[in-house]
């Protein structure tokens, strides 16, 4: 009689969590990019009705937006980078003048991790025969050296999801008709704003409830204060 395994669909892999990560970047992005262009488009539907104004507030905070957010994910994850390569050279050095030294902190950080005293020793040794770098960049420095964060991609990511969240308010305030633009925008941009919430939570994982209250309660306020503002200068005929 033979045994079937069940099937088991769990990810596994280092990479697992730098996706993770990713995804979520994306989603954070697209999230502000609705919030912020929401918040802009809709102060400025509170001055005036005029559509060619609406698509030149909204594209003006669109561009101005996504390359913020590409220039800053840049510089963030450029430092990152630099930072890991330090590391990974100063233990490279370590390992090269103080092999002793380095094996013992490795079996201590092993140990640290729940095995016992010999089989951390065993086990650091044998990891440090294989790939002593590695086993350093991983267990210590918590780093993969064959992954790298890379800031071309991080900003591009950036720039494209911030791109995505920013054209749904800009559509929807642009497109229909002045008497039904605004509720058509709120709608549309409190649904947009749940889905990232969910999302958001899904990938933590975490509660979902309080994730969407958090993101479609800010929407509402920055929608409500930018419209305040704009209506009051509209009256004002600023």
């Amino acid at each position: 009689m033979t045994l079937q395994t069940p099937e088991h669909d769990e990810a596994h892999g280092a990479g697992l969590g730098s996706r993770l990560n990713w995804l979520r970047a994306a989603v954070l992005g697209a999230n502000d990019g609705v919030v912020s262009t929401a918040g802009l488009v809709v102060g400025v539907a509170g001055a005036t009705d005029s559509r060619a104004t609406l698509l030149t507030a909204g594209l003006a905070g669109l561009l101005a937006g996504s390359m913020s957010m590409a220039a800053g994910e840049y510089v963030s994850v450029s430092t990152q980078r630099d930072s890991e390569k330090a590391a990974l050279a100063l233990e490279k050095r370590e390992l090269a003048t103080e092999p002793q030294a380095e094996l013992q902190e490795l079996t201590e950080l092993l140990e640290g991790k729940g095995l016992g005293s010999e089989l951390a020793r065993e086990v650091a040794e044998q990891l440090t025969e294989h790939d002593a770098l590695r086993a350093h960049a991983e267990v210590e420095l918590g780093i993969d050296p064959d992954e790298l964060t890379n800031p071309w991609h991080a900003a591009g990511a950036s720039f494209l999801a911030f791109t995505a969240g920013a054209l749904l308010p800009l559509l929807a305030i642009v497109l229909p008709s002045a008497g039904a633009r605004l509720w058509i925008t709120v709608v549309a941009v409190l649904a947009a704003l749940a889905l990232c919430g969910w999302t958001s939570a899904r990938l933590g994982p975490a509660p979902v409830g309080p994730s969407v209250l958090r993101n479609v309660a800010g929407g509402v306020l920055a929608m409500g204060v930018t419209y305040v503002a704009g209506t009051l200068l509209g009256v004002v005929g600023v």
